[in-house]
C-alpha cells in the first residue's frame, strides 16, 4: 500500500538520509532540498537506468551535456522571455504571494482555470471572495498579473560597471535545438533520431511546495526526437506507450496512473499537442512524465533569429532539405524520485511489531544488499568483511555493511530504506556453531517475503538480484 500522506515520506526521508532541508543549520531556505546519501544513490540509479534504456541501448539516440548558461537571445527566440509566465496575486494583509490558478483550484475544486486571462482569474477570486490561505483575510488580494518564471542573473562586469543580463535555463531542451546542426554533422544520423540530455533547470516559481514536487531548481531527463512532419502522430503514440512501459518496470500500479491530454487553452506556446502521464499522489493527480509535439517551432525560430541553417539534409538524398518536427518526452527526475518513494512505501506487521518498508525494485534500491555480522565478535566481523569486499570488487551492487544494533533492528532499518536482500554471517558461517548452520554458509533474507534461506557462500552471487 503506497504512502497515504506526504508527511510519511518527508519524515522517512529526513530520518534515513534520503532528503534534507537545504541550508538546515542556518534555518534553511524555503523550497530548497539536499539529497542525502540514500537519496543521491536512488536518484542516480533512476537516472542511469533512464540513460541506459532510452539512450545507450538505442541506435536512434545520442546524448549531450550542455551548459546551464546560454546566450540570452536563445530565450528570446524560444519564446520564454515573452511567454513563460504564471499568474500572480499578493495578499495585501500578510504580503504572501500565490499563483492565482493554484489558489482557485485549491479553494474551488473542479473549477476550470486553464487558459484564463489574468482579468478572468481576478474576477473568479473576487466573485467567490476567496480568503488568503495563510492569514484567512478575505477581499485582500491584488489584481492578478503576469510573472515571468525565468531566473535572471548578471554576467560579469563591463564598462561603467554595467552587467549583461542572462538567464538560468528554464528548460534543458533549448541546448538540444541550438546544437542540432552540430550533432547532425558529427553523428550522420538519419531521421528519426533523438538528442538526449540530463541536467538542472530553474524556475522562479511563485508557490513551490509539496516537498520536492515543485521546487526552484530540479533535475530533468528528456530528449528531442526529430521526425518527418507527416509522421508525428505515430511517433507521439509510440513514445507515450514507451513512457507507460517504464512506469510498469519502475513498480507503479496501473490504477494509480492515468494519461491526461492538455486542453487547447493550456497548451504551451510551442506545443500542438501535449499529454501527461499522471500519478495519484496524496495531494492529488500530478504530472510525472510529459509528452509534447513541439512541431518545428524551436528550430524555425532559432533559424530566423540566429541566421544559422538548421534544416536537416538527408545524407542519402542531399536534395531533400527541410526543418524537422519534434516529439519531446520529458521525465522529471526530482519528481520521479518522490513518486517512486510514495509508491514503494508500505507498512505491515511482523511478529506483532509494526514494520515500515520501501518495496523498491532491486535495480534502483539505494542499497541492493547489506552484509550483517550477527555480532561484533572480531572473527565474525573479519569473515563478513571478506564477503563485503568480494561483492564490491566483483559486482556493481550497491552494498552496505551494518553492525549497529541488534540483528532485528538492523533488518528493520534495511527494510525501511528498501534493501532487497540482507546477508547474515553467524557462528555457523565460521564453523563455531553447527546449530546455526554449516561452515561457509550464510543466511540470505528477502525484504518482501521475509523468507530466509541458508546457502553456501560460493552460491551467494548467483542468488543476488541486480
Amino acid at each position: 500500500m503506497p504512502a497515504s500522506s506526504l508527511d510519511q515520506i518527508v519524515s522517512l526521508c529526513k530520518r534515513r538520509g534520503f532528503v534534507f532541508p537545504g541550508s538546515d543549520i542556518y534555518g534553511g531556505l524555503a523550497n530548497t532540498w539536499d539529497y542525502g546519501p540514500l537519496g543521491t544513490a536512488l536518484k542516480n540509479a533512476i537516472r542511469d537506468w533512464w540513460w541506459e534504456r532510452f539512450v545507450q541501448k538505442r541506435q536512434d539516440m545520442v546524448g549531450i551535456d550542455a551548459a546551464i548558461f546560454m546566450n540570452p537571445k536563445v530565450w528570446e527566440a524560444s519564446g520564454h522571455v515573452a511567454n513563460f509566465n504564471d499568474a500572480l496575486v499578493d495578499c495585501k494583509n500578510c504580503k504572501m504571494r500565490f499563483r492565482a490558478d493554484h489558489l482557485i483550484e485549491d479553494a474551488l475544486p473542479g473549477t476550470k482555470v486553464e487558459g484564463k486571462s489574468p482579468k478572468e482569474l481576478t474576477a473568479l477570486i473576487q466573485e467567490h471572495t476567496l480568503p488568503c490561505p495563510r492569514c484567512g483575510t478575505k477581499k485582500s488580494f491584488t489584481d492578478t498579473r503576469k510573472f515571468n518564471l525565468l531566473f535572471s542573473t548578471p554576467l560579469g562586469v563591463v564598462e561603467e560597471g554595467k552587467h549583461q543580463q542572462i538567464y538560468l535555463r528554464g528548460e534543458i531542451a533549448q541546448a538540444m535545438f541550438v546544437n542540432f546542426k552540430n550533432v547532425c554533422t558529427v553523428t550522420r544520423k538519419r531521421l528519426p533520431f533523438g538528442i538526449a540530455s540530463i541536467g538542472k533547470a530553474f524556475r522562479n516559481e511563485i508557490t513551490p511546495g509539496n516537498f520536492t514536487y515543485r521546487t526552484l531548481e530540479f533535475d530533468l531527463m528528456e530528449f528531442e526526437y526529430f521526425i518527418h512532419p507527416k509522421e508525428w502522430e505515430e511517433h507521439f503514440a509510440y513514445w507515450l506507450a514507451e513512457q507507460q512501459k517504464w512506469t510498469k518496470d519502475l513498480g507503479f500500479a496501473p490504477e494509480r496512473l492515468r494519461v491526461r491530454e492538455h486542453t487547447k487553452d493550456e497548451l504551451s506556446h510551442y506545443s500542438k499537442r501535449t499529454a501527461d502521464v499522471e500519478y495519484q499522489t496524496p495531494f492529488g493527480w500530478k504530472e510525472m512524465f510529459g509528452l509534447a509535439y513541439r512541431t518545428d517551432f524551436d528550430l524555425k525560430n532559432h533559424m530566423a533569429q540566429s541566421g544559422a541553417d538548421l534544416e536537416f539534409t538527408d545524407p542519402d538524398d542531399p536534395t531533400q532539405k527541410f526543418i524537422p518536427h519534434v516529439i519531446e518526452p520529458t521525465f522529471g527526475l526530482s519528481r520521479l524520485v518522490l513518486m517512486v518513494l510514495l509508491e514503494a512505501y508500505d507498512e505491515d506487521t511482523v511478529e506483532g511489531d509494526a514494520r515500515t518498508l520501501l518495496r523498491l525494485p532491486p535495480r534502483i534500491a539505494p542499497i541492493q544488499v547489506s552484509i550483517l555480522p550477527l555480532s561484533k565478535k572480531e572473527n565474525l566481523i573479519r569473515k563478513a568483511q571478506e564477503l563485503y569486499k568480494k561483492i564490491i570488487q566483483e559486482t556493481n551492487l550497491r552494498t552496505d555493511f551494518d553492525i549497529t544494533g541488534s540483528i532485528g533492528k538492523r533488518y528493520r532499518r534495511q527494510d525501511e530504506i528498501g534493501t532487497p536482500k540482507c546477508i547474515t554471517i553467524d557462528f555457523g558461517t565460521i564453523g563455531e556453531d553447527e546449530k546455526q548452520g554449516k561452515k561457509d554458509t550464510v543466511t540470505i533474507r528477502d525484504r518482501d517475503t521475509l523468507e530466509q534461506v541458508r546457502v553456501p557462500i560460493e552460491k551467494v552471487f548467483s542468488l543476488l538480484e541486480t
